[in-house]
């Protein structure tokens, strides 16, 4: 990724990005995190008291404000290994506030003397896997099974939580696959209409495809979601178990993956 400022990133979205203080601005962002994943209300992404407690323990809370309207906010907390979890973000949709966002916690990261960001997505979900692979550069370490057990939201109901744990160097860029062809890659989990197909391919670099819109299709066609949940857990999580590396993210919304 390039080195943009996180004020210029900012900018351009038309938000300014801070710390969150006073308690009216936690109840804020509680509220904005209720209206992007409708949870039950015993499923709160970041309860009040706890957004509260990591701002004053010395944690990562902050908000993009446009005006005086809260537009985006993330959560996280310090973790081993000079590391900030980044255990929640969410922002209105089509601005650019999400990456203004991450690139405040980077610089916020950088100036508390830390190497790395981690954070959890869900890996049928194909506008985030390119917006962290490839926008921002991080990279898949580690393929986790039903992380967080059932999830009562609007989102994620009904699906099993499979993440992928995401890492960002903070202060060295990623520069990806590299100059591998990857038109030219074998495709081992392809995309048929809705369906996934597993093919029988083999090769040092391979090609892991997924839904086009998962979110649409739990709501359309139920069954073909589940057939991703495990064709994607079997196909990218048995690769990643068995040594295989995610280098980057193709246009077509494949991981690429180097196999050991």
């Amino acid at each position: 990724m390039s080195r943009q400022s996180s004020e210029e990133a900012a900018a351009k979205a038309g938000v300014v990005v801070r710390e969150l203080r006073e308690i009216d601005e936690f109840r804020e962002a509680y509220r904005l995190f209720d209206q992007i994943w409708h949870p039950d209300p015993h499923n709160a992404p970041a309860p009040v008291d706890l957004m509260i407690g990591f701002a004053h323990t010395g944690n990562y809370v902050a908000g993009a404000f446009d005006g005086s309207t809260l537009a985006g906010a993330s959560v996280g907390f310090l973790a081993a290994g000079q590391a900030l979890h980044s255990h929640v973000t969410g922002a209105l949709m089509g601005r650019g506030i999400g990456y203004a966002l991450k690139l405040h916690q980077r610089d916020w990261c950088l100036e508390h003397g830390l190497k790395k960001i981690t954070w959890t997505f869900d890996p049928l979900v194909r506008r985030n896997a390119r917006f962290n692979l490839v926008k921002l550069g991080a990279m898949p370490k580690t393929y986790l099974e039903d992380f967080y057990g059932a999830m009562a939201d609007a989102i994620n109901e009904g699906d099993a939580s499979d993440r992928l744990l995401a890492v960002w160097q903070v202060a060295q860029d990623d520069h990806g696959p590299g100059d591998l062809q990857v038109e030219t890659l074998p495709v081992l989990l392809d995309c048929e209409g809705e369906w996934p197909v597993v093919r029988g391919v083999q090769g040092d670099v391979v090609l892991v495809g997924t839904p086009h819109d998962i979110e649409a299709l739990r709501r359309a066609n139920p069954a073909a979601a589940r057939e991703w949940r495990t064709a994607v857990r079997t196909v990218l999580g048995g690769l990643m178990g068995g040594g295989g590396r995610v280098v980057g993210f193709t246009d077509r919304g494949q991981y690429i993956v180097v196999v050991n």
